[in-house]
């Protein structure tokens, strides 16, 4: 049964940074659906990209996997034995909760659950990769590095599919959007004591690109064509295919 999440409920007289701990890791299968608009469309959708894309006897990795949701899809999605699943993730509470879920299904491709920095994570024979709401919380000055590495380490036809925050480079269509993410967690039982508390937590941990900074990174890395597929207020999502 999915734990409710309760994290900021009370007032608290110190508001840490950010973490994914043991806490967050309890409850993130509630955080997400109450935060992120459309996480579950970004989820069936790289099911469907796995099946297009995945081709046979390559890799496929899950960068900032958290509970494995993309790594399950892809999984099921693409065809029987035709890949192997890297689920990477530096977060001790989350590896040792999504290893225990993929423990318990026998699935058509095998994931295998790593703890260790996106950063240090070699890529090889890969025909996809995926960062779901991951580079936002990767040091601003390593982002381009590691975008031209995943793009090195992709088999030619081989995707990203890059989903993020974003920033609007116009501050009042910024404010427009961050109020309606605003209105979106109220409608979803978070109080104004919850909003406020986490963006504290959130602020100088999760820092926000424009996508058209994103589209020029992917584009400076190689990819040959870049898109997005998906946005939401703030949220979006991206695919970038290396010929």
């Amino acid at each position: 049964m999915t734990k409710a999440d309760n994290i900021y409920a009370n007032p608290l007289d110190k508001v840490d940074a950010f973490k994914f701990d043991s806490n967050v890791a309890d409850v993130f299968p509630d955080m997400i659906k109450r935060s992120v608009p459309g996480y579950q469309t970004m989820i069936e959708t790289i099911g469907q990209l796995a099946s297009r894309y995945v081709r046979p006897r390559t890799h496929v990795y899950d960068l900032g996997c958290s509970l494995g949701a993309a790594s399950f899809a892809v999984a099921r999605s693409a065809s029987a034995n035709a890949c192997r699943v890297f689920a990477i993730d530096n977060s001790p509470a989350m590896v040792e909760r999504c290893q225990r879920i993929v423990n318990g299904f026998n699935l058509p491709n095998p994931i295998n659950v790593r703890c260790e920095s996106v950063l240090d994570t070699k890529f090889t024979n890969a025909s996809m990769v995926v960062m779901n709401f991951t580079l936002q919380f990767i040091d601003p000055t390593e982002r381009d590095a590691l975008i031209s590495k995943i793009y090195d380490g992709l088999n030619p036809g081989g995707i990203l599919v890059l989903s993020e925050k974003i920033r609007h480079p116009d501050e009042v269509g910024d404010n427009l959007l961050i109020d309606l993410h605003h209105s979106f967690k109220l409608n979803n039982g978070y109080s104004e004591l919850e909003v406020g508390q986490k963006r504290a937590a959130l602020e100088n941990v999760l820092r926000t690109d424009t996508l058209s900074t994103h589209e020029s990174r992917l584009t400076n890395a190689g990819f040959n064509t870049v898109m997005t597929w998906y946005q939401c207020f703030n949220f979006c999502s991206l695919v970038a295919i290396k010929k």
